[in-house]
């Protein structure tokens, strides 16, 4: 199992393609103050984070999904998170727009469904 990020670079990971910026995403990682962007080498490459989960769940190899997209299979030990001490908890949405007067309806119910979203930071509003 990698100990550090760099390590990733050693073992078989799966690549998320990210479709506005048309790279590959590099995993973000953090340990006391010290930030790491790792990109790695891997035999499969996937557009979605839906389908690099089915990947991971098939052993394909290590992936990098969001935790809160892959919870309930680390509670029922089908998955295991790898790096966790490099890896700092999800501190919430940051949402930034230019006024309440001009908010678009779908940008409303976007805020909305965050704000009550079980599990939503604390701190959103």
């Amino acid at each position: 199992m990698p100990r550090r990020p760099q390590e990733r670079t050693d073992h078989n990971c799966s690549n998320l393609r990210l479709p506005t910026r048309g790279g590959l995403y590099a995993g973000e990682f953090a340990k006391d103050r010290c930030n790491r962007n790792v990109r790695v080498n891997g035999q499969l490459v996937f557009g979605t984070l839906a389908l690099m989960l089915n990947g991971a769940l098939a052993g394909f190899g290590v992936a990098f999904p969001p935790e809160d997209n892959l919870r309930s299979h680390l509670d029922r030990g089908r998955l295991r998170v790898v790096l966790e001490d490099w890896c700092p908890p999800f501190s919430g949405y940051h949402l930034y727009y230019r006024s309440h007067r001009q908010m678009p309806p779908a940008f409303a119910l976007l805020i909305d469904a965050l704000r009550y979203h079980e599990g939503a930071a604390p701190g959103l509003t």
